[in-house]
């Protein structure tokens, strides 16, 4: 387990420690924290089947240099080792579309922050779906509620987020970081 190979590691003269993340006692992600702090030089590459973005954040920031899917071809592994081995880090490249996605999305200031907080869930829905272009009757449909409740909601948008209309509201929301949602037009004909 993780605490195991903490307490080992330093009489190791490894240079590559191959991390699970799920282990019982401490995780992947706490023991190499750990190695990091305890100073050992060994490079940890995570080796894992997990992929979800926060736990591929989380391992790097805690300092491996290499993020693998289990799932992967062995050649891959062995590019891995040896890149790892050169001092370089390495990622596999359906995890390395996480890292680009936290690095390319925008921070947000605190007060930002404050902004998205106080919409509800449907609010944000809603004004996703502005910053797309959506009218009123095409929010409607694609959220399954009347054009009145429509308006609701973006009356509210309006007064949480401090503006007079649709479009500082759309602005807003595209420099908060809110991804358009396109409204389906119809079909094209081939």
């Amino acid at each position: 387990d993780g605490a195991e190979l903490v307490a080992a590691a330093p009489r190791w003269r490894a240079d590559i420690v191959l991390m699970d993340l799920r282990m019982p006692g401490m995780d992947g992600v706490e023991a190499t924290r750990r190695l990091r702090a305890a100073k050992v030089a060994a490079k940890v590459l995570v080796l894992t089947t997990f992929d979800e973005d926060e736990l591929v954040l989380e391992a790097l920031r805690a300092g491996a240099q290499g993020y693998l899917l289990k799932s992967a071809a062995p050649e891959q592994l062995f590019a891995a080792l040896h890149a790892l081995a050169a001092g370089h880090a390495w990622l596999q490249p359906a995890i390395a579309a996480t890292v680009v996605r936290a690095v390319a999305a925008p921070l947000l200031s605190e007060r930002d922050r404050g902004r998205l907080e106080q919409l509800s869930a449907r609010e944000l829905e809603v004004l996703r779906a502005l910053v797309g272009g959506a009218s009123n009757r095409a929010i409607a449909r694609a959220l399954s509620i009347s054009e009145g409740t429509v308006k609701n909601h973006l009356t509210r948008i309006f007064d949480k987020l401090g503006v007079a209309d649709r479009t500082q509201a759309a602005l807003v929301g595209r420099d908060l970081g809110l991804s358009a949602v396109r409204q389906p037009g119809p079909p094209r004909r081939r």
